[in-house]
């Protein structure tokens, strides 16, 4: 693929667990020349056990990925490169608060919340959040394909829970330019016709609010 510009300086890639986003991040700052910037999770010593002990190891899990996430955004999104001037994330800053509202209890989600905003406020914003939308059964079996042995036992009530939850936070986002794509028809890791699909879809102008796109 002829190398082409992104219409945005800076694309974040969310969705539901196993929704494809590092996949597409990937694939997009390939194409596209862009800076690609991935989510450092598999690092994270508290997951495993989040998995296996959650009200035990919750809290201490969403200020790991917290402070993470806030450090390698502020040293990646500082960063000037000329020759890659576009960025492609595979997470959207706001998902620490979307996952801390579903994991924590609610005293710990209010202190969580007060550090959030505290450092959030600092960071630059995505020029487009994309957001990619799977039933769970279709979620299931992504995750069973991938094979992380500490992911194989996430509910449906879980996925369910996080799916409800992004879309209410994503309702209250205000000045955002949000894509909704809905891409349970579509293999865009697999199938070229159906990633040249999502390219179309979202390397579009787009106007602030919320934009729902069936791929």
């Amino acid at each position: 693929m002829d190398k082409k510009e992104l219409l945005y300086n800076f694309i974040a890639i969310e969705g539901n667990i196993g929704a494809g986003k590092t996949t597409l991040s990937k694939k997009l700052a390939n194409d596209f020349n862009a800076r690609l910037i991935l989510e450092q999770f598999a690092e994270n010593p508290f997951l495993p056990k989040f998995y296996t002990t959650p009200e035990k190891y919750a809290f201490p899990l969403e200020l790991s990925f917290l402070a993470e996430r806030y450090q390698q955004l502020k040293n990646e999104l500082g960063k000037q490169d000329m020759f890659s001037p576009g960025i492609v994330s595979d997470y959207f800053f706001l998902k620490s608060l979307i996952f801390a509202k579903a994991n924590l209890a609610h005293d710990e989600f209010g202190l969580y919340s007060k550090l959030f905003h505290i450092i959030n406020d600092s960071l630059p914003k995505p020029d487009l959040f994309v957001y990619l939308y799977h039933d769970v059964d279709r979620l299931q079996e992504n995750i069973k394909k991938r094979g992380r042995v500490y992911e194989q036992n996430i509910s449906t009530e879980y996925l369910l829970k996080i799916q409800t939850t992004y879309f209410d936070f994503i309702k209250q986002l205000k000045d955002f330019r949000i894509l909704v794509i809905d891409v349970n028809l579509i293999d865009f890791a697999n199938d070229n016709a159906h990633y040249k699909q999502m390219i179309e879809i979202i390397n579009k102008p787009y106007k602030v609010g919320i934009t729902r796109i069936r791929a």
